[in-house]
């Protein structure tokens, strides 16, 4: 039997080719938009690709499922479980064969038996793998977004994310009776799931890429917890906010995603189209890096540095209904922007510049912006003279287990839509917990309109490393106390 291991690190998105070396025959579970890696490590292997499926309806990254299926004229399986809001739309258009819990199909010798294991998604399901070459008992589960290594998959989406009201306590025990099944089986079962650290799709992904049923009993938090209402309690609380791209993810993923050619290149622009673009409302993104930014950059565009988060701060702010540009260091980071973008179907690049335009754009007269950076020292004593305003752009769970006195939270990716909430007394310095998020969040709010904002590079982190006061979110009707 063959394992091949495929981990996109922006998306923390793992996907497998798994195949039986005698039959010269793979299946490809969970691929993700980019199907030419599947192509490539099948031919490398010398296998054919005969079958292709996937564990649910994917909400972070465009599926590439039904793409790979019909480029390979493989078998394309996917699952029939759930109500109709969980069926894929494209299923009979695609010749898909539709599976439920308990069915199986072969890969050669390789056994593939399907279970239905909702509570991330109700249709969610994982594959169970038995290479009968070998053994007659299975060697492994794909277990997609239901167990992870350290974490249980988020059972908060569909009302966070996709807007289903009311589903999260249901969800949440849903999933608490599939673990209890998935308890069932043996201690020596590999474990073989589709994220990792920096995935969105849990609150605490360990970077392990694969791991045992044992292993997990006996160490993932999920697995300690025998009562039902603690559970959902626990699994529901200190989740991360959901990025905005994510209901648009589900509904391209039902629909089925529009192809995409990978070596296609946007049209190159310069001063007069980023002028035009400005002032038409066309959002334009510099992707250089964050101090770069902050030492000078066009005025109204905003800064999402390309690095493993940029795709998911560019799904928070972009929108899938309307074209962008791009500035990046050169064609190669351009080249790289766009495709980070594919994956989560953020197709829309009207055009891309390198980042001479920049000098260019001063050279021209046009206005250029910068974006101060405040020391902890300076922060501190503006703060007791209350010549500032401070705002925490971090997530909400991480502003209840810490944060600076008296200092309002809204999550970075939420600025757009709480504009009227932001202090506007005095600079405005905005803080994460290490200065990347806040100088995104910088650079929202001055294209936003407000231009007096300092960034605080040091954060929280070094904030509360420094001594600083510190404050805590204690629960309803206990007086909150101040540490440090």
């Amino acid at each position: 039997m063959i394992v091949r291991r495929f981990f996109d690190i922006k998306l923390a998105q793992t996907s497998y080719l798994i195949a039986c070396g005698q039959a010269g025959v793979g299946v490809v579970i969970d691929p993700n938009r980019d199907i030419d890696q599947y192509v490539r490590a099948a031919e490398a292997e010398g296998v054919r690709i005969a079958h292709v499926t996937e564990t649910h309806i994917h909400a972070d990254f465009i599926s590439g499922a039904r793409a790979l299926a019909a480029q390979t004229g493989a078998t394309l399986y996917l699952s029939d479980e759930g109500d109709e809001n969980w069926k894929y739309a494209f299923a009979k258009e695609a010749g898909a064969v539709l599976v439920r819990d308990g069915d199986e199909f072969s890969v050669g010798n390789i056994r593939v038996q399907v279970v239905h294991t909702p509570g991330h998604t109700p249709e969610h399901i994982s594959f169970v793998i038995t290479d009968r070459a070998a053994a007659d008992e299975p060697i492994g589960i794909v277990t997609g977004d239901f167990v992870f290594v350290g974490d249980v998959g988020r059972p908060d989406l569909l009302e966070r994310a996709a807007r289903f009201e009311g589903t999260m306590e249901t969800a949440a025990r849903t999933l608490f009776h599939s673990l209890k099944r998935f308890k069932a089986y043996p201690d020596w079962l590999q474990i073989w799931p589709g994220h990792g650290a920096g995935s969105a799709c849990g609150k605490g992904l360990s970077a392990v890429p694969h791991s045992t049923v044992g292993y997990e009993k006996r160490f993932n938090w999920a697995f300690a917890i025998d009562d039902e209402d603690v559970f959902v309690k626990a699994v529901l609380e200190g989740q991360p906010e959901p990025p905005k791209y994510f209901a648009e993810m589900k509904r391209l993923n039902k629909l089925g995603a529009a192809d995409f050619d990978f070596g296609k290149m946007p049209t190159r622009v310069g001063v007069a189209e980023i002028r035009a673009a400005l002032a038409a409302g066309v959002s334009v993104v510099d992707t250089r890096l964050a101090a770069e930014f902050a030492d000078g950059h066009i005025a109204g565009t905003i800064n999402i540095p390309l690095n493993k988060s940029f795709n998911t701060w560019a799904g928070w702010f972009l929108r899938y209904d309307a074209p962008f540009l791009l500035i990046a260091a050169d064609d190669g980071a351009i080249r790289e922007a766009v495709s980070d973008l594919a994956m989560i179907g953020l197709d829309s690049v009207s055009g891309g510049a390198e980042g001479g335009v920049i000098a260019r754009w001063r050279a021209d007269g046009g206005a250029v912006g910068t974006i101060p950076q405040i020391s902890l020292t300076e922060l501190s004593e503006r703060m007791r003279a209350g010549t500032v305003s401070v705002l925490d752009v971090r997530g909400r769970s991480e502003w209840d287990a810490g944060h600076l006195p008296g200092v309002p939270s809204i999550p970075v990716g939420l600025l757009p839509d709480q504009l009227g909430n932001v202090p506007k007394s005095g600079t405005l310095v905005v803080h994460c917990q290490g200065g990347g998020r806040s100088a995104i969040g910088a650079s929202v709010l001055r294209s936003l309109g407000i231009q007096d904002v300092a960034n605080l590079p040091d954060g929280f982190e070094g904030w509360s490393a420094a001594g600083l006061p510190v404050e805590v979110e204690a629960p309803p009707g206990v007086n909150t106390p101040v540490s440090h």
